[in-house]
C-alpha cells in the first residue's frame, strides 16, 4: 500500500469513527448507533445472534442491495484457466466500520462497511501451490484480535500457513512467526505433505492463544496420513505453545482405543469446522471428525478416541478437561460438522453453563460445558453389526433422550414418498436395489447401502443458532441421503475395502422420501422440547409433477445458513452443488433469497430476493445508525460476490 492510499484509508477510518461516536466494541442495544460482528458466529460462543432490531418483521421485505463486492479470486481464475474454486463460504467480520473477509483462495480483504470500497487486499498466493486438499479452494473466514493499538487479522490458509496481518493496512506482522507466517505443516507429530494439509475454517483466539484445526483428506491416499492434531500458538509471536493429539500417542489418554498400533498411521480425526471458546473459563471446545477411512474401520479396531468426539481443552495449555464421543468407531463419515453452541440455560430451576453440539445424524447433544456431564440422559443402545470380514463395529452407540432428533434418521418403508400412488410405487421399486435400515446400519459388499442422513445431511457446518434471551436453539437440517458402495482398496494402501459415496437416485428430481427435505427446528434448551418445525424452501415450485398438488411447502435439500436477531430468524439457503468432469464444480441457482421466520411461531414472514444463492452464513452490523446484512454468494461456476443489504440505498 503506497502512502497516498494509506493516508486515504486513515481518513476513511476517521470519518467512520465520527459517524459511530467512540467506536466502541460493546453491544449498544438502545440507540444501535454501532454494533460489531467480531467473531465468525458473532461471538466465541457461536450464537449467530445479534440484538439488533432496526430490521424487523414490519420492514424486512423492504431490504434492498446497498452494495456488492466481487471477490478478487475472480481475477486469478480469469488468468489461470486450470484453477477452480468451490462456492464462497466466508462469513465476514465487522470491526468499527471495516468489514474483513477471506476468499475461497485464502485472500484477505478489508472493505469500507458502508460503501463497499476496498481498503486493502492481502494475497498469500496459496493458489500458486495448486489445488489444496479435500474440498480444494474453500474458506470460511478470519479471526480478529486486539490489544491496545495492536489490531490483527489472523487467517489459516488452505495450503497450511497461519498468517497475522495488521488490520489497519493489511501488512504482515513481522514479529509473528517468520515475517508474519507460520508453516502449519511443521511441528506436527508426523511429516506432512502440503498438498494433504491446510485450513478452511477460521481459527479461534482466547486468552491470547490462537487455536487451530485443520483440513485433511478424508480418504487415505498414502500409507501414513496427516494427523488431525489441534494446536495452540502465541497470538503475539506465533510460537507453538502446545499440541493435542486427536489420535493419542502411546501412553496417552485414549491410546488403548486404537488397537494393533493403528494410531501410528491412521490420519484425519481433525477439526475442520469452526471452534467455540469460553473466555471466562479459558476453555476451547473442539468438534473432531471421522478417522480415515470414512466408511471402513477394519484397520483401526476400537472406539478410536478422539474421532467424532467433542473435546474440551484448556486454551492456554492444551490439557484435556473432558470429552464425549458422539459415535464410536465411526464408519459413516459422521464428523462433528459445526461449532458447538455455548448456552446458558435454566433446567429444572438450576442455572447451567451448557454446550449443545449439532450433528450430521440430526442429534443435539446437550451437556454441562464445565464438566461435560449430559444435562439429560444419553443412552447407549445396541445397533446393527457389520458382516464385512475384518470390520469390528461398536456394539452400541449413544442416543440422547432429550432433545429428540430434529430430522429423519434411517430408512423405513413408512417414510417412502406417497404424495401420489405413482410416486410411491416408483420409490418402492428403487429401494429394492439397496441395503438399508435404521441409523448406524453398517455397509455391505453385495449392494449399495443407503445412509440417511448422509455425510452432507443433518446440520452440516451450518450448525445451530442460539438466542441467549430465550434459551431457544434454531437448527437447519436436510436429509440428503447417500448410497455407499464398498470396493476393493487400491493395492498400495493397507485397507481391505473403501467406501465410495454418491447421491442417492431420485424420481426425476423428486426424493423417494416424504417431505420435508429441508427444515428449520426450534428447540427450547431449558426443557429439551421442540417448539416448532418449518419446511425450508419448496421443491414443488420447480417440479411440474408437484405443482398442482394441494400440499404444504416440501422444503428442499440444500443447507440453510442462519442469522438470529432480536425479532427474526433469517436464513439464506444454498443452491444445488455438484462436481463435473475434470474436477470442475457447478453451482446451480434455485430461487435465491433470504427468508425471515417469526422466532416464536416459525411462520415465514418475508422473503428478499438475492442475485444468486447464499453460500455462507449471513451476518449483521450497524455503522452510523444504519443496520446492514451481509452474505457471501456464488463461487464455483458463478461470480463470487458479497451482497450487502440495508433499508436504504447507499450512494
Amino acid at each position: 500500500m503506497d502512502w497516498t492510499t494509506y493516508s486515504r484509508f486513515v481518513l476513511q477510518l476517521a470519518i467512520i469513527a465520527s459517524l459511530i461516536g467512540c467506536g466502541s466494541n460493546e453491544i449498544q442495544t438502545t440507540d444501535e448507533s454501532s454494533w460489531n460482528w467480531k467473531s465468525y458466529a458473532s461471538d466465541k460462543a457461536s450464537s449467530k445472534y445479534s440484538p439488533l432490531s432496526q430490521i424487523n418483521k414490519e420492514n424486512f421485505k423492504d431490504l434492498t442491495i446497498a452494495w456488492k463486492w466481487e471477490s478478487p479470486d475472480q481475477k486469478i481464475l480469469a488468468d489461470n484457466s486450470d484453477l477452480h474454486t468451490w462456492v464462497w463460504e466466508s462469513t465476514p467480520l465487522v470491526i468499527d466500520g471495516v468489514l474483513y473477509t477471506s476468499t475461497s483462495m485464502s485472500q484477505v480483504a478489508a472493505i469500507n462497511a458502508v460503501t463497499g470500497e476496498t481498503l486493502w487486499i492481502y494475497d498469500p498466493e496459496s493458489w500458486k501451490n495448486g489445488i489444496p486438499s479435500n474440498a480444494g479452494f474453500a474458506h470460511r473466514g478470519v479471526e480478529y484480535w486486539e490489544s491496545g493499538n495492536d489490531k490483527r487479522i489472523i487467517i489459516g490458509t488452505v495450503d497450511g500457513y497461519l498468517i497475522a496481518l495488521n488490520a489497519i493496512n493489511g501488512e504482515l506482522i513481522s514479529t509473528f512467526g517468520e515475517n508474519g507466517r507460520v508453516d502449519l505443516t511443521k511441528g506436527l507429530s508426523r511429516e506432512v505433505s502440503r498438498n494433504l494439509y491446510g485450513m478452511s475454517s477460521p481459527p479461534i483466539i482466547t486468552r491470547d492463544v490462537i487455536i487451530t484445526g485443520s483440513k485433511v483428506h478424508d480418504v487415505p491416499v498414502s500409507e501414513i496420513m496427516p494427523p488431525g492434531d489441534v494446536r495452540g500458538f502465541d497470538v503475539r509471536n506465533g510460537e507453538q505453545l502446545w499440541t493435542f493429539h486427536s489420535i493419542p500417542h502411546e501412553g496417552e489418554f485414549g491410546w488403548e482405543t486404537w488397537q494393533n498400533e493403528s494410531w501410528k498411521t491412521i490420519g484425519s480425526a481433525n477439526a475442520w469446522t469452526m471452534l467455540s471458546a469460553d473466555e471466562e473459563l479459558g476453555y476451547v471446545y473442539i468438534p473432531f471428525s471421522t478417522p480415515q477411512n470414512d466408511f471402513y474401520g477394519g484397520n483401526r479396531h476400537g472406539d478410536g478416541l478422539f474421532g467424532e468426539t467433542l473435546v474440551c481443552l484448556d486454551a492456554q495449555t492444551g490439557e484435556r478437561i473432558w470429552h464425549f464421543q458422539i459415535a464410536h468407531h465411526g464408519i459413516w463419515d459422521y464428523d462433528l460438522p459445526a461449532a458447538p453452541n455455548l448456552i446458558d440455560v435454566n433446567v429444572n430451576g438450576e442455572n447451567i453453563k451448557g454446550i449443545a453440539q449439532a450433528t450430521k445424524q440430526a442429534f443435539l447433544f446437550v451437556s454441562d460445558r464445565v464438566t461435560g456431564e449430559p444435562i439429560w440422559p444419553i443412552e447407549e443402545k445396541p445397533v446393527p453389526q457389520s458382516n464385512i470380514t475384518g470390520e469390528k463395529t461398536s456394539a452400541t452407540q449413544p442416543f440422547p433422550t432429550r432433545p429428540l432428533p430434529y430430522d429423519r434418521q434411517g430408512v423405513s418403508l413408512e417414510e417412502v414418498n406417497d404424495l401420489t400412488p405413482e410416486l410411491k410405487e416408483k420409490a418402492l421399486e428403487i429401494l429394492k436395489n439397496y441395503h438399508y435400515g435404521p441409523i448406524y446400519t453398517p455397509h455391505v459388499l453385495d449392494k449399495p447401502t443407503i445412509m440417511l442422513p448422509g455425510w452432507a445431511g443433518g446440520s452440516s457446518w451450518a450448525g445451530a443458532a442460539f438466542d441467549p434471551e430465550t434459551g431457544i436453539a434454531y437448527i437447519s437440517s436436510i436429509i440428503y441421503p447417500l448410497q455407499i458402495r464398498m470396493v476393493d482398496s487400491p493395492s498400495q494402501l493397507p485397507h481391505a475395502v473403501v467406501g465410495i459415496p454418491s447421491p442417492l437416485e431420485t424420481m426425476d428430481g423428486i426424493p423417494i422420501w416424504k417431505p420435508p427435505y429441508g427444515r428449520v427446528t426450534a428447540i427450547d434448551l431449558n426443557t429439551g422440547d421442540h417448539r416448532w418445525m418449518s419446511p425450508l424452501g419448496d421443491i414443488s415450485r420447480a417440479h411440474e409433477e408437484l405443482k398442482n398438488l394441494d400440499i404444504p411447502p416440501t422444503g428442499r435439500p440444500s443447507r440453510g445458513h442462519m442469522l438470529l436477531t432480536k425479532s427474526l430468524l433469517i436464513v439464506g439457503q444454498e443452491g444445488n452443488t455438484q462436481r463435473q468432469e475434470g474436477g470442475q464444480r457447478e453451482f446451480v441457482s434455485f430461487e435465491p433469497s433470504l427468508v425471515a421466520f417469526d422466532k416464536q411461531t416459525g411462520e415465514m414472514i418475508g422473503e428478499v430476493p438475492l442475485p444468486q444463492n447464499a453460500t455462507a452464513a449471513p451476518m449483521t452490523y450497524v455503522v452510523g445508525g444504519e443496520q446492514f446484512i451481509a452474505v457471501a454468494t456464488g463461487g464455483a461456476s458463478m461470480p463470487a460476490e458479497l451482497i450487502v443489504l440495508s433499508l436504504q440505498e447507499i450512494d
